[in-house]
C-alpha cells in the first residue's frame, strides 16, 4: 500500500472524520477521503503497451446545443433513441458497449475506462487528437481529450498524442484558414503548452512522443521542420507505417496499424530493414459499419475468431524487437476494432491481454471496475455515496483491491 498523500475532511469541521486508531483507515460512517498515490501494475513483459483511444463519442445530453446523439453513434442513419426488445439502443456498430453507448467526456466513463486499462496491464493511451481547428466536432473532441488526459495521472497512466493532420487540409478546403503550416504550428504550440511537459506524457530520450495518423496533409520534410520550428524540444515523431518518407529526417520512427492482409503486413513490418524505431500493433479484428451506416470508408473484414486474432497479432508484437505496442483500438466501434468490454466479447479481450502480459489480475478485478461504474450512475446526485465511491477509486488505483471490494459491497 502506498503512503497516503493527503486527507480531505468533508463535513462541518471534520466532525465525522472518525478513523481506526490502529490502521488509520476510515471507519464506517467516516466522511474522510483518503487519497492514495497510484501504484504500478507489475507485468512479466517489459514492452510498453498503449491503447489507441477515441475521444469522439457524444450522448444527446453532452452534445449541446443540438441535443442529438453524436455522429459516431449514429453515422448517417442510426437512431440510439430506438431500442430493441433487449433494451439495446440502435447504434452504428456491429458491437455494443457493455455499459451502453456513452459520452467520452463523462467522468464516470473515463474512470471506468482508465481503471479497466490499468488492471489489464496497459501502460497508457495514445489519444486521437483533432488539433485546435474550429470546424465540425473537432473542438468538442479536443475538449473531451483534455478531460481524459486530466484523469490519466490520477490513475497512474501515461499518454501520447496521435495527431490528425488530415483535419488541417479539410479545414483549409473549407476556408477556415489560408496557411496550413501556421495552423499546424499552432497545434504544436498548443501541445507544447498543455501536454508535452506533463510528467506522465510519454517521452523517448527526453523528447515527447508524438504520432501522426499519416501524414495526410504534409508530405515533405521541410513542412514538418517548419511545423516543429518553434518547439524548444523537437518531438520524437512517428508516422504511420509506409509514410515515413513524407516526414524525412524529422521522423524518428513509424507505427503499425491494420491492413486487409492482417498478419502478413505485420510480419513484413517487424522483419523489414527500416532503420528507425517501430511501434507494433495488436488488434481483435476489423469489421466496419460504414456501408450499413451510410458512410464511406474501408469495408474489408478481418474476423476476430473470438480472441484468436487479437492473440495472434499480440504474440507477433511481443516476439518482435519493438519497445512499444499499440492496441488499435480501445473503442473505435465504427470500425469494429474495440477491445473494451462489449456484449459480444465480454471481458475476454482484456483477460487475454492480462494473461499475455503476465499481470496478476483477472476478470474479477474488471468486474469490480464495472460495479464501481454501475454505482456511480445508479447513485448520481447522492453526495455521501459518491464520496464513498471516490474512496473506492483511490483504493483501486493504489491496487488495494480487497478494500475497494469490501467498500463497494457495502453500498446497495
Amino acid at each position: 500500500m502506498k503512503e497516503l498523500l493527503l486527507y480531505f475532511c468533508i463535513g462541518l469541521l471534520c466532525g465525522g472524520c472518525a478513523r481506526d486508531p490502529h490502521t488509520g483507515e476510515p471507519t464506517p460512517g467516516d466522511t474522510t477521503l483518503v487519497v492514495y498515490a497510484p501504484a504500478v501494475v507489475k507485468k512479466s513483459v517489459s514492452k510498453k503497451v498503449f491503447a489507441h483511444l477515441m475521444p469522439w463519442f457524444e450522448s444527446k445530453h453532452t452534445n449541446q446545443p443540438t441535443g442529438a446523439w453524436g455522429q459516431h453513434w449514429t453515422m448517417a442513419n442510426q437512431n440510439p433513441d430506438l431500442t430493441d426488445a433487449s433494451g439495446r439502443r440502435q447504434i452504428a456498430s456491429h458491437y455494443y458497449p457493455l455499459i451502453g453507448p456513452y459520452a467520452s467526456a463523462d467522468p464516470n466513463v473515463i474512470e471506468y475506462q482508465l481503471l479497466l486499462m490499468k488492471f489489464s496491464g496497459i501502460d497508457g493511451v495514445f489519444i486521437d487528437w483533432p488539433g485546435t481547428t474550429q470546424l465540425y466536432d473537432y473542438p468538442r473532441n479536443a475538449e473531451n481529450a483534455g478531460k481524459i488526459i486530466a484523469m490519466l495521472g490520477k490513475a497512474g497512466l501515461a499518454y501520447s498524442i496521435v495527431y490528425e493532420d488530415q483535419n488541417i487540409n479539410i479545414a483549409y478546403n473549407k476556408g477556415v484558414f489560408t496557411d496550413k503550416i501556421a495552423a499546424a504550428r499552432k497545434d504544436m504550440e498548443y501541445l507544447q503548452t498543455n501536454y508535452f511537459g506533463a510528467s506522465n506524457y510519454e517521452k523517448v530520450d527526453g523528447r515527447p512522443l508524438l504520432l501522426v495518423f499519416g501524414p495526410q496533409t504534409f508530405a515533405a520534410e521541410n513542412d514538418w521542420r517548419a511545423i516543429f520550428s518553434t518547439l524548444p524540444v523537437k518531438p520524437c515523431f512517428f508516422t504511420l507505417w509506409g509514410a515515413s518518407s513524407k516526414a524525412g529526417a524529422t521522423a524518428a520512427g513509424t507505427f503499425a496499424w491494420i491492413n486487409p492482409d492482417n498478419t502478413g503486413s505485420l510480419q513484413n513490418f517487424y522483419g523489414n530493414n527500416y532503420q528507425g524505431l517501430k511501434i507494433g500493433s495488436a488488434y481483435p479484428g476489423f469489421n466496419t459499419y460504414y456501408a450499413a451506416g451510410g458512410w464511406g470508408g474501408p469495408n474489408f473484414v478481418i474476423n476476430a475468431s473470438g480472441t484468436g486474432n487479437f492473440l495472434s497479432t499480440l504474440d507477433l508484437a511481443l516476439q518482435s524487437n519493438v519497445h512499444y505496442i499499440q492496441l488499435p483500438t480501445w473503442n473505435d466501434y465504427g470500425e469494429g476494432t474495440m477491445i473494451e468490454p462489449t456484449i459480444e466479447f465480454g471481458y475476454s479481450l482484456l483477460t487475454a491481454l492480462q494473461q499475455r502480459l503476465g499481470v496478476n489480475y483477472h476478470q474479477p478485478e474488471l468486474e469490480l471496475v464495472n460495479r464501481l461504474y454501475a454505482l456511480r450512475t445508479g447513485h448520481a446526485g447522492d453526495a455521501p455515496v459518491q464520496r464513498q465511491l471516490d474512496q473506492a477509486f483511490y483504493y483501486l488505483v493504489s491496487l488495494n483491491v480487497s478494500k475497494a471490494s469490501d467498500l463497494l459491497k457495502s453500498i446497495n
